[in-house]
């Protein structure tokens, strides 16, 4: 790493690279631009130190960045040129923004002089990416990168988590200037005091059942097993937000669940009938109080604790008995030796909470010849403890988050704000930050063909994620909405793909279709074997829509609405 505080004359691009370094970064995602090359010229002094790893599409690059930043904490860097790269690379940082995941968004911008007369690619990033990210700025001077730098490295990281986008004119980079580094930057968490536990202490003591939810951004392994002990001590059931599954290890027995599209319903019902909540990271956002239902707003029915690391989330749409500005690692090492009650207090309340997640995520009777339920507990002892699992928008993913265990040293890594095309990209970034470990990659047929091409990217650099591709020939989850809503009425949603395993072969992977329940297992251990990029085409059938439901058992419930209606 360089030194802070080094006085010398440089490009504003060197410069720029050098706070890279200086901040811990050692590896970023981009497709390279004519907007920003004196950043890759300076980026190519220092490849011995720093991986630059080029997608085949800005959204790819994007969504890596967002996931690395989900996986260690720390932002994810991508790189991108003006214009369309800029747009392609929006999603990213929308994803980023609701997931509140660290990411620095870098663009190439136009020359100083040609700016606002809408020269060739010129867009104003501010208004662009101003609802979206934490901070948008351009750097007009190269004396000042440093400080910009600083800055953005502390605004992504600080408080809640998120997107910090930089626009570079490229002559601001080629220009030649004397300037210090910055020190290395760190970030601002609130931290917990001991009136601020005592108080929390005070009120969940008084339930008779109370119910923890935890989620959202910033939870390190330590965290993790420091909240886990805490709810173990004092026997409390735990859920979690949507996609948050390796927080608390499910196989605790005080992990109830999530507040997802594949949770078990009786937990619904189970926030509700809850005496104290106290919720611990999470937003309460639209997904995990199902578009605002589970809670009455502004002021909840439980006595509410919320605990998040930015203030402003605190009441945003819930107004909680006792708010506390507090990072979720901070209250975890916090609470982790405390016991304030005895476990039996609560034992039937939990033990009833827990049985209806095991309940529920036994594979319930299916006929075809592909039971994905079943097919996926019986591969859960095959797969390590430290498995990454990145999921994409859709129905599918229900299989793995309903039917597969999680828990830290493993992980869940999937976009909460419902973007297709995010888990290949991810999958290939997680398996290149941890070439060790199993990735498993869940992706429909509509997702794999939106950013699929981002394998040849594992497979220039050496990772070797392994691709499960749902492929039931539809946008499924748009063709549920429309048999609920239009029964019979199916339009847009039909899908005619190619040959995903050829592809897939073309492009250096080992790849095999699946049909039957049997196949499953063993086609995985070939995959794990292999020991490079793969592809399990799954052929499911659209019948089948969820975990949950038909489209026939859809198309009836439809029929007899109308006919109740008249």
């Amino acid at each position: 790493m360089l030194q802070a505080n080094s006085f010398r004359s440089r490009s504003g691009g060197q410069a720029l690279v050098d706070q890279l370094l200086i901040h811990g970064a050692d590896c970023a995602y981009c497709v390279p631009g004519e907007s920003y090359l004196e950043v890759l010229d300076a980026l190519y002094n220092v490849r011995d130190r720093f991986t630059l790893y080029n997608a085949r599409h800005e959204a790819g690059a994007a969504n890596m960045a967002e996931a690395y930043g989900k996986l260690t904490g720390k932002p994810g860097i991508c790189l991108v040129t003006r214009g369309p790269g800029a747009c392609h690379a929006s999603i990213g940082v929308h994803i980023a923004y609701q997931d509140s995941t660290p990411m620095i968004l870098l663009i190439g911008q136009v020359d100083r002089p040609s700016m606002d007369r809408e020269a060739f690619q010129e867009i104003d990033y501010r208004q662009m990416f101003g609802g979206i990210a934490k901070w948008v700025a351009q750097i007009n001077d190269a004396t000042r990168v440093p400080e910009y730098m600083a800055r953005a490295f502390r605004i992504a990281t600080s408080g809640r988590p998120g997107p910090v986008v930089l626009a570079l004119p490229e002559d601001m980079l080629t220009d030649i200037v004397e300037v210090t580094d910055a020190p290395p930057y760190t970030s601002t968490a609130p931290d917990a005091s001991l009136a601020a536990i005592e108080d929390v202490r005070s009120l969940l003591t008084t339930a008779q059942r109370p119910l923890m939810l935890v989620g959202g951004s910033g939870w390190s392994d330590e965290a993790c097993r420091d909240i886990t002990r805490f709810a173990e001590a004092n026997g409390v059931p735990v859920a979690c937000s949507f996609r948050r599954q390796d927080i608390v290890d499910n196989h605790s027995k005080v992990y109830v669940g999530d507040f997802g599209t594949a949770g078990p319903p009786q937990l619904v019902r189970r926030i509700k009938e809850a005496d104290v909540l106290l919720v611990v990271g999470a937003r309460l956002g639209e997904m995990t109080t199902k578009t605002y239902t589970t809670l009455c707003s502004p002021a909840p029915q439980q006595r509410l604790i919320h605990i998040h690391a930015d203030a402003n989330e605190i009441g945003r749409v819930y107004s909680p008995e006792l708010g506390l500005a507090i990072a979720p690692e901070s209250f975890a090492r916090a609470v982790a030796d405390c016991r304030w009650v005895d476990t039996h207090r609560w034992q039937e309340w939990l033990n009833a909470a827990r049985q209806d997640y095991l309940d529920d995520t036994k594979a319930p009777a299916y006929a075809g010849e592909l039971d994905m339920a079943q097919a996926l507990i019986n591969v859960q002892e095959i797969l390590p403890e430290d498995v990454i699992v990145t999921l994409d928008a859709g129905n599918h993913t229900g299989w793995g988050q309903r039917f597969l265990r999680y828990g830290r040293p493993g992980r869940q890594i999937g976009s909460t704000c419902g973007a297709m095309g995010y888990s290949v990209p991810a999958a290939v970034a997680a398996s290149l930050r941890f070439p060790e470990k199993v990735v498993l990659s869940f992706v429909g047929d509509g997702g794999f063909m939106m950013s699929g091409q981002e394998i040849a990217t594992a497979v220039q650099h050496g990772g070797k994620p392994i691709i499960l591709l749902f492929n039931n020939g539809s946008y499924g989850t748009i063709r549920m909405h429309q048999e609920r809503e239009h029964p019979e009425r199916v339009v847009g949603t039909d899908l005619v793909n190619p040959n995903f395993v050829s592809m897939a072969i073309s492009l250096g992977l080992y790849a095999e279709t699946i049909n039957q329940t049997q196949d499953f297992k063993p086609a995985l251990e070939r995959a794990i074997a292999a020991n490079r990029p793969a592809l399990l085409e799954i052929k499911t059938d659209p019948e089948l829509i969820s975990t949950r439901t038909t489209i026939d058992a859809l198309r009836h419930a439809a029929h007899r609405r109308r006919k109740a209606l008249g």
